[in-house]
């Protein structure tokens, strides 16, 4: 397996010594910088193809904001997640950080299995989306010509078929992959099979998260459960109404983001759906029902 090209930005050398240091049993070839100018000329650059950023926060000249603001401003770097890594955690800043597209927010000091963590989690997430975009890519022409249909989905896999079909049907896939991914995950993990927000920060930070979840499908209580979700096409727009057999959730405190959750491997996927991938995001009752819309121009 090739190795992840990954550039570290911060204007410490103890600090670059030591993300060297703790990433050293990764398959990464890091790329480091104490200059964050020297950084962003080289990441833009012919060659700046990197799987991942890690970025320090509070840097002279060009500090990690503006860096990331750069980063995300590029449609090209639109799927490198950006791991910022900082000692500055007020709410505030914190929200900031992940409004401006930041993936993860690390607050120093933290210890290197917590970056080991997040930065396996980047690069798979990486990994999967880009895999979603590519066979929703090759379905886009023929699904256009689909007007409504519901599917029942149960499993990991399910959920993996579906998401690229899906996407196919709107204007810009790889926008729409990500949520879909995200809500209809909720509805297997959460919504059927009972995992609580707790249960999978645990699960995700062991590695433990697919493996409770093929537990729980062969659990009796759980066995037999599925969702749905139903898509419908008209002139103006393209709905997903996805819908799980559970008792649902607090909904409401997952819309936006949340400065406490920014430390949890988990907890963004919805407040990301609604403000990246979907022009609206709606929630029925308990939550077990949510209706994402995706605005698209009139034919003609």
């Amino acid at each position: 397996m090739s190795e992840n090209r990954v550039l570290v930005v911060d204007d410490e050398a103890i600090n670059l010594m030591l993300i060297e240091d703790f990433l050293d049993q990764e398959k990464l070839a890091l790329e480091l910088f104490s200059d964050p100018l020297a950084a962003w000329q080289r990441l833009s650059g012919p060659d700046g193809e990197f799987s991942l950023v890690v970025l320090d926060r509070m840097m002279p000249g060009i500090d990690g904001m503006e860096l990331l603001r750069r980063i995300k401003a590029e449609p090209r770097f639109d799927d490198v997640p950006v791991i910022m890594q900082t000692a500055a955690s007020a709410p505030e800043q914190v929200r900031e950080g992940l409004e401006a597209g930041a993936y993860y927010y690390l607050t120093k000091p933290y210890a290197p299995e917590a970056l080991i963590s997040i930065v396996r989690a980047a690069l798979e997430d990486r990994r999967a989306r880009a895999s979603l975009r590519s066979r929703a890519a090759h379905l886009e022409e023929a699904q256009k010509l689909l007007l409504g249909a519901e599917y029942r989905f149960a499993t990991l896999e399910d959920v993996s078929c579906l998401v690229p079909v899906l996407a196919a049907l709107c204007p810009e896939p790889d926008r729409v992959a990500p949520g879909l991914s995200d809500l209809m995950l909720n509805a297997v993990e959460h919504g059927n099979l009972g995992i609580t927000y707790r249960e999978k920060s645990l699960l995700k930070w062991d590695g433990d998260w697919e493996a409770e979840i093929r537990r729980r499908l062969d659990m009796p209580q759980f066995r037999g459960r599925w969702a749905t979700i139903r898509v419908a096409r008209d002139d103006h727009s393209i709905s997903f109404r996805i819908a799980d057999q559970g008792e649902g959730f607090d909904w409401q405190r997952f819309l936006d983001f949340d400065p406490e959750r920014a430390f949890d491997p988990n907890g963004r996927g919805i407040a990301m759906a609604r403000l990246t991938s979907f022009s609206s995001l709606a929630y029925e009752g308990c939550g077990n029902i949510v209706t994402a819309r995706v605005n698209v121009a009139p034919a003609g």
